[in-house]
């Protein structure tokens, strides 16, 4: 046996090894053990449907910048806040509309509301007179106005969330028990805050989310507050706000502001359309075309089908691996394309084990028949794979244009299947049959049907 098929057969057994540990059921923070991660389809969720205010975005972006930045945080804020529950499909739609979807995930009013907040952060303050008296607005209310200082460049700056380094939910001390959202800046943002709670002293600072004030508590000058405005720490706490909301507050700042306001315009509680019962009937009918399909292969082929079908059992848990590490959310079209990419898998061994049994006919020796049989087969497996490729490159295009995740999750499925069986049939099953050669099995005619 040549050394080089030595270490191709280590590589993969090691990698049909790491695949089994990633599938079985074990605890691992990194690779989780939720299961595939199922589409709306299949396991049902919330699916949403914003209209981005473009007009409002930073001038400093394009109209697309801004749209993937508001994406970006979107996905964000939804795994922050459901992570290692769901993967969220978060796509465009022609120019500013975003399409939602959370698979697993049924309150659609906590969904709206953690992704529809802009979490746009500032201070304010009052706007004192000459005589420094607060200024009243029409129904006698102080006029709040955002809280500026001078930063390190010597431009004066508003203290906002683009200078949050953190923010943490949490509970004040007993006996209050409170909740909070507790705040950290960084430099730039703790030299601001410093200046204008000392410019604020005995007097109100206002803390506002999306222009509410969330918080209003009255700076005072005690050596424990004087400690956290050094070190560039604040807290949001008070009113009604419960635990729930801090989380979800601070998911929101964490994420950052959205780069564009958001409006609803269609949200839904989605069932799961096929669910628990197709799952099961897709996974029998795939059962059932695997086992006719293994006894196909090793009573037509023999020793080589016997040999595909081992593979085939290999190529199988690196797709399910590849699946779960990716993730894939899989939909029921993307279980479709698996069976279809499993087929393809064997289409490849067909065409090899056929070239290798004309060249036995011819006289060669087993191990020059296995070498050209493959380099023979070699050509109509890569130009109808490349096909494949191309044709799912169409549909993944198509299916983004369209925002329509099933034809994604489609030609996903099949382009990972696809270039994964090319894989099991050049390098698994010949490195198998690779083994045969000057053995007894090998020179047994009869188990290569020649």
């Amino acid at each position: 046996m040549h050394r080089k098929n030595i270490v191709n057969l280590i590589m993969v057994l090691v990698l049909f090894g790491f695949a089994i540990w990633v599938l079985l059921p074990i605890d691992s923070t990194r690779l989780g053990r939720e299961g595939l991660s199922l589409g709306l389809d299949l396991k049902g969720g919330t699916q949403l449907i914003y209209q981005a205010d473009l007009s409002q975005r930073d001038p400093s972006m394009t109209e697309n910048q801004a749209m993937e930045a508001t994406m970006q945080k979107i996905e964000m804020r939804i795994m922050h806040a459901f992570g290692g529950i769901t993967e969220p499909i978060v796509q465009k739609q022609g120019t500013d509309r975003i399409l939602v979807q959370i698979p697993g995930i049924r309150d659609v009013n906590k969904a709206t509301e953690l992704i529809g907040a802009t979490a746009q952060l500032n201070f304010r303050e009052y706007q004192y007179n000459e005589k420094g008296e607060p200024v009243l607005d029409e129904d006698g209310m102080p006029i709040w106005v955002v809280a500026t200082a001078v930063g390190s460049d010597g431009e004066t700056r508003e203290l906002t969330g683009s200078y949050l380094k953190s923010a943490v939910p949490g509970l004040r001390p007993p006996p209050e028990n409170a909740p909070l959202v507790s705040l950290e800046f960084n430099k730039e943002g703790a030299e601001l805050f410093e200046q204008i709670t000392l410019q604020n002293w005995h007097k109100p600072l206002g803390i506002f989310v999306d222009d509410n004030a969330i918080s209003t508590p009255v700076v005072l000058p005690d050596e424990q507050v004087r400690k956290g405005i050094s070190g560039g720490k604040a807290s949001i706490s008070g009113g009604d706000m419960t635990l729930d909301e801090a989380k979800m507050l601070a998911v929101q700042l964490n994420s950052g502001a959205l780069n564009a306001p958001l409006s609803i315009i269609k949200q839904q509680d989605v069932d799961p359309t096929l669910g628990k019962d197709s799952i099961d009937k897709s996974l029998i009918a795939g059962i059932i075309g695997i086992i006719l399909l293994l006894i196909f292969m090793t009573a037509y082929y023999r020793l080589p089908g016997f040999l595909a079908c081992c593979a085939l059992v290999i190529y199988g848990s690196l797709v399910l691996m590849v699946f779960k590490l990716y993730p894939v959310t899989l939909t029921l079209p993307g279980i479709a394309a698996f069976l279809l990419s499993l087929g393809m898998a064997v289409d490849a061994n067909v065409l090899i084990f056929e070239r290798m049994k004309e060249e036995l006919r011819t006289g060669r020796t087993l191990g020059a028949s296995i070498e050209r049989g493959f380099n023979r087969a070699w050509t109509a497996i890569r130009d109808s794979n490349v096909s494949t490729f191309i044709i799912c490159g169409i549909l993944w295009w198509l299916g983004d244009m369209l925002a329509e995740p099933r034809i994604v999750g489609f030609a996903q499925t099949l382009i990972i299947g696809v270039a994964l069986s090319m894989f099991s049939a050049i390098i698994i099953t010949r490195t198998f049959l690779r083994l045969f050669p000057g053995t007894r099995l090998g020179n047994k005619s009869s188990l290569f049907k020649v």
